[in-house]
């Protein structure tokens, strides 16, 4: 005889003497008599039913045990079924007793299985929506379907289109069993509607602050206006959230401490717009009266004040009243107690007293002791030595803490370029003896660039650049064999080699290697490199008629050889560097008239003492957001002219035999956040090229050549000049009206003696993942360069403006593409302001 239990019970139960599949036999004893229920010890618990499950597993959940002894009917009954329906698990539970022997009772659970996941199929929305649900929702296949999991999928793929403006989204799940094997197809059928955008934002209570600052704060959520495309006005509520509290922050920046939202509404409209309705209260401006200072034994409470920089009459501002207290390392109140070892230091400022619009802020202030550091401790670097990345911190055992220098070695590490910047942590341990423990987290980076690009040069043939560089090369274990993977590094040297050939025309090769830590204890940097150059002049058969077995009517080679010294100074302060190099090249003219001014056949020497100041205090060098870099360079050869006779009238072989000038190059280089993730770029370039006496001419020699991309272009090389970049220009073509230009074999060889260029960028990142990093940027630039000094206006300039994007990959290095439009009219080269694209492959300097 069987016995449905109460419907408290959320299954089928029967509880009964006999098999389940077949009829109870009769028996005296009544299982069912909830007026007199009986203790019995179970006997055995078996679960049936089950495909997938472990039987085991599943009585562990009943909570029931052999031997245990049991009210039946009872509350343990019950709870047993239950507890098997809560674990998700089963569609069906049915308990029944087998047996009944004496005292003891065996029971027998009848389950039936949820079916699992074997695949999700979205209807009514586009394949990449598709893509990225999945994505969203993280729906695993071979889950349990439960209706808890089919509920969070309506919520998840609604809220996921909310996100994107679909307020009236409709989600609707369907279930499909295949009952063959236990399996299950989820149908999520969406309409997500037409977007909902907002007619009108009502600012009532608004009458302090210009309305249109407050709805500029809410970036992403905008009334609709004609012409809208940036900012969209589609209501998604998220952002509406965050907005709200952007707003009450600008409000608390300006002063209105007690700035509130009261209250919200949200009108709908009836379609797809709706009204926001938001009741302002901004409260009153609030103004710092008296700064007092408690706790203070080391500094006077005026030279706190002199540091945190704030005085009466200033609006109180709480996050910058934070930024002065704990924010900017170097200026802030922190800087001045952490840089002198005061690790425990902590100050919080208290409103002690509110008057009118009046503020009395205390800075209590806590001191403590000065900690010195115990141990630096290093992880991370599986590739690079130790002794190269702990000769960049300037934290060391024995010396006080210090906030500023741990910063500062944040900032060094990054700069190596071995490590990921976003990734690279700072953690201070204090130790119960008053020292500190240091330690850094590095993630290694790939620091090894491959250059390799190729094209069609027109009638000069092919055009192809193999450069390699290693920026992490080992010299020392070179003769390690099994440092070789593939080559030997982790010691922070740098090896460049670098192969161009446009054909048999144009070839050039150089080698180059630097050690930054010459003997290893201070940051002396010795560099070496060595480049030959090789260009060929060929008759009309060799550029017209393809013909590959032509003699060459003229060749011209340079062979150069530098070696160069740098040291890091102390003063003014350590982000001043100073180099020297001294640099030796080989003109040999062979026949060929590259200049225009009868120099056509000789050997021209070039012996160059160079000298460079830099500072460098650039954040990050893949995506700089603060910080400046500027080089003050001048390069001298020896002044031959002063030893000469003046009547020495020498022909175009002997008044080039030894190259004579000196140079002067500037460039400065600004980086500033705007807002967010927004830099502003400003730069500014300027070059000088000079005779030492009257009685000699300037040259032809290191002559600078403006416009386009900045790279000397396919067929076209650079003879010991500077080429410099003005993007919406052609390459090579910017030049005042009347600085006299020759042009031979399509190649403009003369330049200017005086240049200079300035730059403007905003720049935003679209991806900071070391290996891609990717942003773009706005531009507006112009320069110019002067054949002679008494033509030089640096008014007058060559305007351009355009776009651009780069991308940062470790194993290619920076590369570039930009759109630029030239304002002004260059005369003699056409559609010179005209939209141009330019390609750039590397970092390029001005």
């Amino acid at each position: 005889m069987a016995v449905v239990l109460p419907a408290s019970v959320s299954a089928q139960v029967r509880i009964g003497a006999g098999i389940p599949t077949a009829p109870a036999p009769a028996s005296t004893v009544d299982l069912t008599n909830y007026a007199d229920p009986k203790e019995y010890e179970i006997g055995g618990l078996t679960v049936t039913g089950t495909r997938y499950l472990d039987p085991n597993s599943l009585v562990s959940l009943t909570g029931l045990k052999v031997g245990d002894k049991v009210r039946i009917p009872g509350d343990a009954i019950g709870s047993s079924i239950r507890k098997l329906m809560e674990s998700g698990l089963l569609d069906d539970v049915e308990l029944f007793a087998t047996n009944v022997a004496e005292n003891k009772v065996f029971l027998s659970f009848q389950v039936k299985d949820r079916p699992r996941l074997m695949k999700v199929n979205f209807t009514g929305i586009k394949k990449g929506e598709q893509e990225s649900l999945k994505d969203k929702i993280k729906l695993n296949l071979g889950r349990v379907i439960t209706p808890t999991v089919s509920k969070n999928t309506q919520l998840a793929v609604r809220k996921f289109f909310m996100d994107k403006g679909y307020l009236n989204t409709k989600v609707k799940t369907t279930v499909i069993p295949d009952s063959a094997r236990n399996n299950a197809t989820m149908r999520v059928l969406v309409d997500k509607g037409q977007k909902v955008k907002i007619r009108q934002i009502a600012l009532n209570g608004r009458s302090e602050v210009d309305e249109s600052k407050v709805r500029l704060k809410m970036k992403s959520t905008k009334e609709m206006r004609f012409g809208r495309v940036f900012t969209p006005s589609k209501f998604v509520p998220k952002k509406y959230e965050e907005d709200k509290q952007k707003l009450i922050a600008y409000y608390n920046k300006l002063g209105y401490r007690d700035a509130t939202i009261e209250s919200d509404s949200i009108i709908n409209n009836g379609g797809n717009t709706i009204d926001l309705v938001m009741n302002l209260n901004e409260g009153t401006r609030y103004y710092i009266r008296n700064i007092d200072f408690e706790g203070n034994y080391l500094y006077t409470a005026d030279k706190l004040r002199e540091v945190l920089g704030l005085k009466k009459g200033d609006i109180y501002n709480t996050e910058d009243l934070e930024k002065r207290l704990n924010g900017d390392p170097g200026q802030d109140l922190s800087s001045v107690y952490m840089d002198d070892g005061y690790l425990y230091y902590n100050a919080q400022a208290i409103e002690k007293a509110i008057e009118g619009d009046s503020i009395d802020l205390e800075i209590r202030v806590f001191e403590g002791k000065q900690a010195t550091i115990n141990r630096v401790i290093l992880n991370g670097n599986t590739k690079t030595s130790d002794h190269v990345v702990m000769r960049q911190i300037r934290t060391l055992p024995g010396q006080k803490f210090s906030k500023t220098n741990l910063i500062r070695t944040q900032r060094e590490l990054a700069t190596l370029g071995y490590f990921d910047p976003e990734k690279i942590g700072i953690n201070p341990q204090p130790q119960g003896d008053g020292t500190v423990d240091i330690e850094y987290t590095v993630e290694e980076k790939p620091s090894d660039q491959i250059e390799l690009s190729g094209g069609w040069g027109g009638f000069i043939g092919f055009v192809g650049t193999l450069g390699l560089t290693f920026n992490n090369f080992s010299a020392r274990n070179i003769t390690n064999w099994n440092a070789w993977r593939p080559l030997p590094a982790g010691d922070g040297q740098r090896v460049s080699i670098r192969f161009q050939a446009n054909g048999k025309q144009f070839q050039t090769y150089s080698l180059s290697f630097v050690e930054p830590w010459l003997g290893g204890r201070k940051p002396n940097a010795l560099s070496v490199s060595i480049s030959s150059t090789v260009y060929r002049q060929y008759g009309a058969d060799f550029y017209y008629s393809g013909s590959r077995n032509a003699v060459a009517t003229g060749d011209y080679k340079n062979l150069a050889v530098t070696v160069g010294l740098g040291r890091q100074l102390k003063r003014p302060d350590d982000f001043f560097s100073l180099s020297h190099s001294l640099t030796y090249q080989r003109y040999n003219l062979n026949n060929i008239a590259l200049f225009g001014n009868g120099y056509n056949n000789g050997i021209s020497n070039n012996f160059t003492f160079n000298t460079t100041l830099s500072r460098n205090s650039i954040d990050n060098p893949q995506f700089p957001r603060s910080g400046s870099a500027f080089t003050v360079s001048g390069s001298f050869t020896p002044p031959y002219s002063i030893f000469r006779p003046k009547d020495f009238k020498p022909d175009a072989v002997d008044r080039y035999k030894f190259v004579e000038y000196h140079k002067w190059m500037f460039d400065a280089t600004w980086y500033q956040t705007v807002v967010g993730k927004l830099v502003l770029s400003a730069r500014a370039h300027m070059g000088f090229l000079g005779n030492y006496t009257k009685r000699t001419e300037i040259g032809p020699f290191e002559r600078f050549v403006l416009g386009g991309s900045g790279l000397a272009g396919q067929g076209v090389f650079a003879l010991a000049q500077d080429i410099v970049g003005l993007r919406g220009y052609p390459d090579r073509q910017v030049y005042t009206a009347d600085n006299n230009r020759t042009v031979t074999s399509g190649v403009t060889s003369q330049g200017g003696v005086v240049y200079n260029k300035f730059v403007s960028e905003l720049r935003y990142p679209v991806s900071l993942n070391p290996s891609a990093t990717i942003f773009v940027l706005g531009f507006v630039e112009g320069g110019n360069n002067w054949g002679s000094y008494k033509q030089f206006n640096p008014f007058d300039i060559k305007r351009s403006a355009g776009v651009g994007a780069r991308i940062f990959m470790p194993a290619f290095g920076l590369i570039g593409i930009d759109y630029g439009w030239g304002f002004d009219a260059i005369p003699g080269v056409q559609k010179a302001n005209t939209g141009q694209f330019h390609f750039t492959i590397g970092q390029q300097i001005r």
